[in-house]
Formats: structure tokens, sequence, C-alpha cells
């Protein structure tokens, strides 16, 4: 497999963090990272290309999502 190489910028403390689990291969995570979220994106791809919501649709679709959201999190308390 050909691959290339990117740099990834984290945080100092993070990177503290990281260097105390050297065993871990964090270009793997990272790997894996980038191909959960990029599943996620296609599948929302896959799932909206032939949509027909208008913006009001999706607008009033938020604003349950919020609703509830925020009820569950209101619950917990």
């Amino acid at each position: 497999m050909n691959m290339v190489n990117i740099t990834v910028s984290v945080p100092i403390e993070m990177k503290k963090k990281m260097d105390e689990f050297a065993i871990i291969n964090w270009s793997e995570v990272a790997r894996g990272a980038f191909t959960e979220q990029i599943s996620k994106l296609e599948l929302l791809k896959k799932l909206t290309t032939k949509s027909k919501a208008t913006d009001k649709d999706i607008q009033g679709i938020t604003a349950k999502i919020r609703e509830g959201v925020w009820k569950r999190h209101e619950e917990k308390k």
C-alpha cells in the first residue's frame, strides 16, 4: 500500500501524555480515526445526495434534535 506523510499538530500537553505511552503506534491511531470519520462522512453524503429536504425542513429537524438532547441533558442532572 502506498502511503504519504502528513503532519498533525497537537497541544503540548497532549504530546506529553502521548509520550508516556510510547508503545502505542499513534500513526495507526490517527489512521483509524481518519478512516472512521471518512466512513461517517461518506454515509452522510450517501444519505443526503438524493434528499429533497429543504433548508426549512433541515432547520426543523435540527431544532427537534437540539430539544431532545437538551431534555436528556436536563434529566441527568
